[in-house]
């Protein structure tokens, strides 16, 4: 008796993504949404330094808005998985909206403390779609081959928006003036996130809990596999956060303002073509060997740094990490989905969200202090990377223990669809933001 072979699947495009329901609506509004994490920092400066505030104190309210963002992330991400994401969404977009809108109403004069509170309360209450959108996905696209390439696309446009946020910022500044755009700014958030809260998968999404989760509801979050993998994004994060310093030295070592803005936006260039050629295609393996060979990549890509390369050496070879970056992204967070409890994978993706963006900070402060030295400047973003690889490769058994092979988890699907388990080897790329310092960049 022979076998016919069978035929093999047909392929996956992104316009059969973009076509399936609600999945522009949700990725458009995520990322409208989300825009204002790229334009509020500079907008926040230029606020500040037209009315009379020095660099320093503009930068600090930057800075301010940016952690307060990041520390709110995972009781925010809590939050959701308790109440439902509109309930979590909409209020706190009102309050992030109302905030900015009102910090111009301070004055050009007006009190420092005032504005400090306006600037943290919005960072705080800043609408967390990022993780939001991550566990949407797959109640929307049960079919595993096409939620893989909805996430690819995902991450790759994420890194854009620290492009186009600022440019967006630093037209209306000098078309009108920096309150406009903090108006502008606001309303962004406020309709992104409207657009996503009001769609039926936000409203009706809960999370799943399994009869496991039922028989033992102590299970832990934090487990030593998922603080150790935690722990490694913080290198990732460290090495972005370094590069975007190093990015500023090249500017002025080369006298050209301009390598200030172009590095980091070959960075996210190449991190969006990476988004998108990996999600072509559905990869063999398990997600612990992908995220060790992709964080190795990642390494290998900052290496030519420490030659020092002339300006457009150094553009090209940024584009490289940036591309590996997305697959490091997306493998942490297909780990993270298969080590935590599925009642609490949104808030464990905002901790994932804040471990990226802490390391973030620590490579951006180490890398200021060292700005002056080239060589030592130029290596930091490897040893970030070279730091994640080591701790991927000390923890790789604990994140993929024998026996319990890693697995996607679905939340409760529309009425009316039909989950479909998830291919072994399938992975889901992440959203992850590659610049999160662009008053680094544009304004010094």
């Amino acid at each position: 008796m022979s076998l016919t072979p069978q035929a093999p699947a047909p392929r996956i495009t992104y316009g059969a993504v973009l076509g399936s329901p609600y999945v522009a609506r949700l990725l458009g509004g995520t990322l409208t949404g989300r825009l204002p994490n790229g334009m509020a920092p500079v907008a926040i400066l230029l606020w500040a330094t037209a009315g009379g505030s020095s660099i320093a104190f503009g930068g600090l309210l930057s800075a301010l808005y940016g952690l307060a963002s990041a520390l709110a992330q995972p009781v925010k991400g809590r939050l959701m998985d308790r109440h439902g994401q509109s309930a979590v969404h909409l209020p706190a977009a009102l309050l992030n909206s109302g905030l900015l809108v009102a910090l111009p109403l301070t004055g050009p004069y007006g009190s420092s403390g005032l504005a400090t509170v306006l600037v943290v309360g919005g960072g705080l209450a800043a609408p967390p779609l990022e993780a939001g959108l991550r566990a949407l996905w797959p109640s929307v696209l049960p079919d595993p081959r096409l939620r893989h390439a909805a996430l690819a696309l995902d991450t790759g446009t994420q890194g854009l928006l620290y492009i186009v946020g600022p440019l967006l910022v630093a037209a209306l500044a000098s078309a009108y003036n920096p309150a406009v755009a903090l108006a502008v700014t606001a309303a962004l958030g406020l309709v992104g996130t409207a657009a996503v809260a009001l769609a039926p998968p936000s409203r009706r999404w809960r999370p799943e809990r399994s009869e496991d989760q039922c028989a033992a509801p102590v299970r832990r979050l934090a487990t030593p596999a998922v603080a150790l993998l935690f722990v490694s994004l913080t290198g990732i994060g460290f090495a972005i956060g370094a590069m975007n310093v190093w990015s500023v030295s090249m500017a002025e070592h080369y006298e050209q303002d301009m390598l200030a803005g172009v590095i980091p936006a070959a960075f996210s260039v190449g991190s969006f073509v990476g988004g998108l050629i990996y999600g072509r295609r559905t990869w063999s393996g398990t997600a612990t060997r992908r995220l060790v060979v992709a964080t190795a990549a990642f390494l290998g890509g900052w290496l030519p740094l420490l030659a020092l390369p002339a300006p457009y050496a150094a553009t090209a070879a940024v584009a490289v990490p940036g591309a590996a970056l997305t697959i490091v992204v997306a493998c942490a967070y297909v780990t993270t989905d298969a080590l935590v409890p599925t009642s609490r994978t949104t808030e464990a993706y905002a901790w994932l969200i804040l471990s990226i963006g802490a390391g973030q900070a620590a490579g951006t402060a180490l890398a200021g202090r060292l700005a002056e030295q080239p060589l030592a400047s130029a290596a930091l973003p490897a040893a970030g990377a070279g730091f994640a690889l080591a701790v991927l490769l000390a923890a790789r058994r604990r994140l993929s223990p024998t026996g319990h092979p890693q697995r996607g988890r679905h939340r409760r699907p529309l009425r009316g669809r039909h989950e479909t388990p998830l291919i072994t080897g399938a992975s889901e790329p992440a959203s992850i933001s590659p610049n999160t310092t662009p008053l680094v960049r544009h304004h010094r």
